[in-house]
């Protein structure tokens, strides 16, 4: 038998850049066991930590780092919609008629009356030549045949005719009060019909599904290529589904989830909320829970800003005084915060514009509620967009984690002030400002529908913090962009303490789970432009090598 000290496995590099505060850089290598770090090493140490049994992972000029935690993330949305949606997305579809030829081929693909679902960007009208999004009628010349749906982002779809008359969306139809993701519209022209546009409505139509039986190839493609080949090591999942859940069960039991999953049950959306809140009683989970965890409860307190459905302070732009509206009513939100502390889950709330921000927590203020440990209250794009100070002090009273997304100073950045004017100017991605206040930030890709393809990509992300540059090649408050090591951190360390879980991981210390990571240059070696584009060639998670591609 081996003595204590034997490592399992000694992964080696060119140096250990741990994300730990004191730790040198002068050590080479990590030694492995039991699924954890054991502790740093040289390579002069080698010898001393070898058994029979241990195994020597030499990655030669590579750096090893810790792995990241995506803390906000709708895979099981992006693999389905992978796997069974049209790619109509800029700049590959940058004019309309791009956007009707992909469309038109995939039709001719699928029997009549099937349904045809494009996928476009977030804000996919100023992503297009023609500024708009396509019409009804545009559609309608792909197909009279086919239902057919551009899914714009996820908050906004246009609809053609024959996918108005399967939604049962004519003129006399009345969209419910509330649809998950924010109170529904359906946009009308002067004689009161349907344009074919329809905002916060997804989840009420009737889009054809993946097959329960495909599921697990798709999750385990879309694992792999979204996330574990950028070194994503942990997600803070958003729920989609029960099935979707039991997938990911029964892959992290057959030994293939290739990171772990935290999980934050989407109410109502994958479960009514009592049920999510002792979701015991309705899903049977075998698995570790250090492959998979119910971690939460997420609610939407507000839509998004391409539908002018985030809930601000100000009037958007060619409206009749709509800022929005908060989702839910004071009675349920008190409900959700004491059914989730008294199940000991965190609770994670949508609520982009800075109206929703204040009032969920001033509501939380209210309440009373806990302010410190692992159950924390998060508020999701909370730092994106932050035109007054007083909803910085709100965030503070109430003691909330804000998690926000440095992809989306990339994605939608600088269209703000085309839908707030100068309100939508100010705060805008201001990491530096809130750093040096005092405030830990993390980062997530916020994946779903419509993101941008290098969306889960950590280091498009880290560029994002440092490079500031819009879609269109602009830039942003350059001077808010903050170091590499702080945004090396807040997409490790800074993001597991989101999750209540930097006891155990985000960077590369002795106890820690052992997820990490080698890139094929020293991040600290290439120039900002690079970064974007740097290569993940090794992917370590809890001690087990799930990826090398040398």
């Amino acid at each position: 038998m081996d003595r204590l000290g034997t490592a399992d496995t000694i992964l080696l590099g060119s140096r250990v850049i741990s994300l730990q505060p004191g730790v040198g850089d002068h050590y080479e290598g990590v030694a492995v066991q039991g699924g954890r770090i054991q502790r740093l090493i040289r390579r002069d140490q080698v010898a001393e930590m070898c058994g029979p049994q241990t195994e020597i992972i030499d990655l030669g000029h590579r750096p090893l780092l810790p792995g990241f935690v995506d803390v906000h993330a709708h895979s099981e949305v992006v693999f389905r919609t992978a796997f069974a949606t049209v790619d109509c997305r800029a700049p590959e579809c940058g004019k309309v008629s791009d956007v009707a030829d992909a469309l038109l081929a995939a039709s001719k693909e699928r029997a009549k009356g099937e349904w045809v679902v494009g996928q476009g960007n977030l804000f996919f009208d100023r992503k297009l030549a023609e500024g708009r999004l396509p019409t009804r009628a545009e559609l309608d010349a792909v197909s009279r045949d086919h239902p057919i749906a551009l899914r714009a982002g996820g908050h906004i779809t246009v609809l053609n005719s024959k996918a108005l008359e399967v939604s049962g969306i004519d003129r006399n139809y009345v969209p419910p009060e509330y649809s998950v993701t924010g109170p529904p519209q359906v946009d009308r022209d002067a004689n009161g019909d349907p344009t074919g546009v329809v905002r916060e409505m997804d989840v009420l139509l009737p889009f054809p599904g993946v097959d329960k039986s495909e599921l697990r190839r798709a999750f385990a493609e879309g694992i792999d290529t979204y996330f574990t080949s950028n070194g994503v090591t942990t997600i803070g999942e958003i729920s989609e589904s029960i099935d979707g859940l039991q997938t990911f069960d029964s892959m992290a039991m057959a030994g293939e989830l290739p990171l772990a999953y935290r999980v934050y049950l989407w109410a109502p959306g994958t479960m009514p909320l009592e049920q999510a809140c002792n979701w015991q009683e309705h899903l049977s989970l075998s698995a570790s829970e250090a492959d998979l965890r119910i971690q939460g409860i997420k609610l939407f307190a507000d839509g998004g800003f391409s539908a002018k459905s985030a809930a601000v302070s100000c009037p958007y732009l060619g409206t009749d005084g709509a800022c929005g509206e908060i989702a839910f009513a004071k009675y349920f939100f008190r409900r959700a915060v004491e059914m989730t502390q008294g199940n000991d889950l965190q609770l994670s709330v949508h609520a982009n514009g800075n109206r929703a921000q204040e009032w969920l927590c001033a509501r939380l203020v209210e309440l009373g509620a806990e302010t410190s440990g692992k159950t924390r209250m998060r508020i999701e794009h909370a730092g994106n967009l932050l035109p007054r100070a007083e909803t910085m002090d709100w965030w503070a009273r109430a003691g909330i984690i804000p998690v926000p997304q440095a992809v989306f100073l990339y994605t939608f950045g600088e269209y703000f002030e085309d839908y707030l004017g100068d309100f939508g100017r100010e705060g805008r991605f201001h990491f530096k400002t809130l750093m040096d206040m005092g405030w830990r930030l993390n980062a997530s890709s916020d994946v779903w529908i419509g993101s941008e393809r290098e969306a889960t990509n950590p280091m498009f992300s880290v560029w994002c913090c440092l490079k500031r540059q819009t879609y269109s090649g602009g830039f942003i408050d350059p001077h808010e962009a903050i170091s590499l090591e702080q945004a090396l951190r807040m997409h490790t360390i800074d993001s597991a303490a989101a999750l209540g879980e930097d006891d155990m991981r985000g960077n590369i210390a002795p106890g820690k789970y052992a997820d990490i990571i080698a890139f094929e240059k020293d991040p600290f070696e290439v120039t900002v432009d690079e970064l974007r584009t740097l290569r993940t060639d090794y992917v370590m998670a809890h001690g087990r090598t799930v990826r090398k591609t040398f």
